[in-house]
C-alpha cells in the first residue's frame, strides 16, 4: 500500500488552522474556531492533533532585534578541519550554547555550515569571532556577510 504524503493527511481546516496558528499563535480556540468555520471543541482536538503529529513544532515570541540592541546580523559560512561525524556533531553541540547564534544550518557547497548571528555592532561581532568561534579547535575558516538591510523575513511555512 503506498505510503501517504504529509499534505494528504490534512484535511482544508487542518491547514486553515495551521495557516492562521502561523501568523497568530496567540489565537484562542474560540476565535481559530470562528476563522475556519468549527465549534470549539473540534477546533481544539485538531489543534491538540496537529501539535502531536508534530505538525505544530512550537509556539514562539518575535522579538525586535534592533530595539533590544542585536540589529547587527550577520550570515557566516563555516569550514571545519578535519570534518568527519564526531568532529561535526561536537560543532553543533557547542553552537546550540552560543546565544548570538540564532540559526545554524549544515549546508552543502564551499562550507559546511551557515550561521545566523546577532550582535549590538560590529565590534561585539569582531569579539566574537576572535573570542569564541575563533578559539573552536575545528574551525577551519570563516566567512562573513554583513546584513544591511532586511528585505523579508518570514518565519513560517507556505502550505
Amino acid at each position: 500500500m503506498p505510503q501517504k504524503t504529509v499534505i494528504e493527511t490534512l484535511d482544508d481546516i487542518d491547514i486553515q488552522i495551521l495557516r492562521n496558528l502561523q501568523s497568530n499563535a496567540r489565537l484562542t480556540y474560540k476565535e481559530i474556531a470562528s476563522l475556519v468555520n468549527l465549534s470549539s471543541t473540534p477546533a481544539f482536538e485538531r489543534v491538540k492533533r496537529l501539535e502531536r503529529d508534530g505538525y505544530i513544532k512550537r509556539y514562539v515570541t518575535i522579538l525586535d532585534p534592533e530595539k533590544l540592541n542585536k540589529g547587527f546580523v550577520v550570515f557566516c559560512s563555516v569550514k571545519l578541519n578535519p570534518l568527519n561525524k564526531k568532529v561535526a556533531q561536537e560543532f553543533c553541540d557547542t553552537i546550540l550554547n552560543i546565544p548570538e547564534v540564532t540559526e545554524c544550518y549544515n549546508i552543502s557547497g564551499q562550507y559546511d555550515y551557515l550561521l545566523k548571528v546577532h550582535a549590538p555592532d560590529m565590534r561585539h561581532y569582531q569579539e566574537f569571532i576572535l573570542n569564541v568561534l575563533g578559539e573552536l579547535p575545528m574551525l577551519g575558516s570563516i566567512t562573513s556577510t554583513f546584513v544591511m538591510e532586511e528585505i523579508k523575513n518570514d518565519f513560517g511555512v507556505t502550505i
